[in-house]
């Protein structure tokens, strides 16, 4: 068994991770706002301008941390394809999502102010998720709990 990282390190990991999940997540909205239109247009363009916020943001927490930022890749696969405003809708919650899990794992890993921000943006991505789901989960940033809650919106 390969030994833990100290805290410190646990945290940079950690960190990267959600930076990685914000730089994802950016790429994501364009595609989410490309299919959307009216008050749904407008939902993607904030929440695109609050995942780039919370990309810079981290960014230099993980220069902070002793790190360098990792980049964006040119383009991400998405789960599935996006024709129309349905798709771009799912896309949005399966983001906030995956986007939530790295946060959830972000203050399991820091401690003091960093633990508060990686709890307030898994709080934000969480709130976002329910409002494109149109139903919440109990436990957001726990991919099981999300998976049961879009089972049960498609059934």
């Amino acid at each position: 068994m390969k030994p833990e990282p100290p805290a410190a390190g646990r945290a940079l990991e950690a960190a990267q991770a959600a930076l990685a999940a914000e730089h994802a997540a950016a790429y994501g909205y364009g595609v989410i706002g490309a299919r959307s239109t009216g008050a749904r247009a407008n939902e993607a363009r904030e929440a695109y301008g609050a995942h780039l916020a919370r990309r810079d943001a981290l960014a230099r927490t993980v220069r902070e941390l002793g790190g360098t930022p990792r980049p964006a890749e040119a383009a991400y696969a998405l789960p599935f394809e996006v024709r129309g405003q349905a798709e771009a809708e799912r896309l949005a919650a399966v983001v906030e999502d995956r986007v939530a899990g790295a946060y959830s794992d972000l203050v399991r890993a820091a401690e003091g102010p960093l633990r508060r921000e990686a709890a307030d943006a898994l709080s934000a991505a969480a709130v976002r998720a329910a409002r494109w789901r149109g139903v919440g989960v109990a436990f957001p940033g726990l991919a099981e709990r999300a998976d049961e809650a879009q089972r049960a919106q498609h059934s």
